[in-house]
């Protein structure tokens, strides 16, 4: 799994505060038990996100293996998409780029890949 180094920063946050928030609730009287529960979950919450987090509209695969994102974000403009699918008529406008986004979909599972069209020019 490629993690890029603001996730590793988030995990590593996450961790301490997980560490930080299990102190809290060893603390002699119990009286940071609640203020440690909170703390614990919100460190858990951190890493969770960071592991589950995509980069905008990046196929999975694209963002384990560390390939450079294609314009808004999306697949690498020279990505070649899987025979498995299937352009759709669904179509975006990246509110960031301004990039027009055209959706291709994988029926059986789902998965759906996201490339960038060229903008039509208007006469």
């Amino acid at each position: 799994m490629g993690l890029s180094a603001a996730r590793l920063v988030v995990l590593g946050t996450g961790a301490v505060i997980v560490v930080l928030g299990l102190w809290l609730i060893v603390l002699p009287g119990g009286a940071g038990s609640i203020a440690g529960l909170y703390t614990v979950l919100g460190g858990l919450a951190l890493m969770v996100g960071a592991l589950i987090e995509r980069i905008r509209y990046r196929s999975e695969s694209g963002d384990r293996d560390g390939a450079p994102a294609g314009k808004a974000g999306g697949e690498p403009v020279d990505a070649t998409i899987e025979s498995r699918f299937r352009r759709t008529d669904e179509v975006f406008v990246d509110p960031t780029t301004q990039q027009r986004m055209r959706v291709w979909l994988d029926a059986d599972s789902g998965e759906r890949r996201y490339l960038a069209e060229p903008i039509a020019e208007r006469p």
